[in-house]
């Protein structure tokens, strides 16, 4: 048996990578785990989510949705251009265009059923570095290479018919071109009971993360880390996201994939 570790260090998150091995007479066998510990945060993350000019309503949420967390882990730097899906009212596309800057640029892919909200953000004038388009759902198109793609808490949305008919397969592959080599390929959800199937994810919101990890791993990208940061144990996983008992509070995992080099 080998074991092979790899560390990354990303903002707030200290992720240890550890693949084990298990070799037999005629092949082997692979398992990944993943560890996280707590680190600083960057200035620009910082002041991203300082920023006086939040709405009120988004910083309550603050607490429950850890954004500087999430950033610090996904990877998100000064003069990045990022890809955003479904960026619905901009809660963290306000923070993605403080962290880029003026040498950055967020490009927002939005349902056309569901856009006006960031329109609506945009229009105030303060996020100079930020573009939505609005696409039939799970449309995959941007202007230029990434350097990071983001999708947080929706992933299960391509898996509900309602909103649109998505080959998730295709999907993925699509991300995966869009991406410069080394590019980062980040997805946050809500965790799902084991073996849940199409009409519950409709249902619930929720989705397995060994399904979102299998299914982003076979379109070519490489797992490199998971954070913890918004795991609950608590929470059970056979309720909508939405029911008041669990709102807000749901067990969530964040995985950062990378396009290999």
């Amino acid at each position: 048996m080998g074991v092979v570790m790899s560390r990354l260090k990303i903002g707030v998150v200290l992720s240890r990578l550890v693949l084990i091995g298990a070799i037999g007479a005629i092949g082997w066998a692979a398992v990944v785990t993943v560890l996280a510990a707590d680190g600083p945060v960057s200035a620009n993350v910082s002041a991203a989510v300082a920023d006086s000019t939040r709405p009120t309503g988004d910083v309550k949420t603050d607490l429950n949705r850890k954004p500087a967390e999430t950033l610090a882990f996904a990877g998100v730097k000064p003069g990045m251009s990022v890809g955003e899906f479904f960026p619905g009212g901009g809660y963290f596309t306000r923070m993605l265009s403080g962290v880029v800057g003026v040498s950055g640029h967020v490009y927002a892919l939005e349902n056309v059923d569901w856009t006006g909200r960031l329109k609506a953000v945009i229009a105030e004038g303060r996020l100079t570095n930020v573009s939505e388009e609005a696409l039939p759902f799970g449309t995959v198109s941007f202007p230029k290479p990434l350097d990071l793609v983001w999708l947080t808490q929706n992933y299960h949305d391509l898996k509900i018919a309602q909103y649109g008919q998505v080959d998730t397969a295709a999907f993925n592959r699509e991300v995966f071109a869009s991406l410069k080599p080394g590019g980062t390929y980040f997805v946050l959800d809500h965790e799902a009971p084991v073996g849940t199937d199409l009409p519950t994810i409709a249902r619930l919101h929720r989705i397995e993360k060994a399904q979102v990890i299998r299914e982003v791993t076979a379109a070519g990208f490489e797992l490199i880390a998971e954070g913890n940061f918004l795991r609950r144990p608590d929470d059970d996983h056979t309720l909508p996201v939405k029911d008041e008992k669990v709102r807000g509070q749901t067990d969530q995992y964040a995985l950062r994939f990378v396009k290999p080099r």
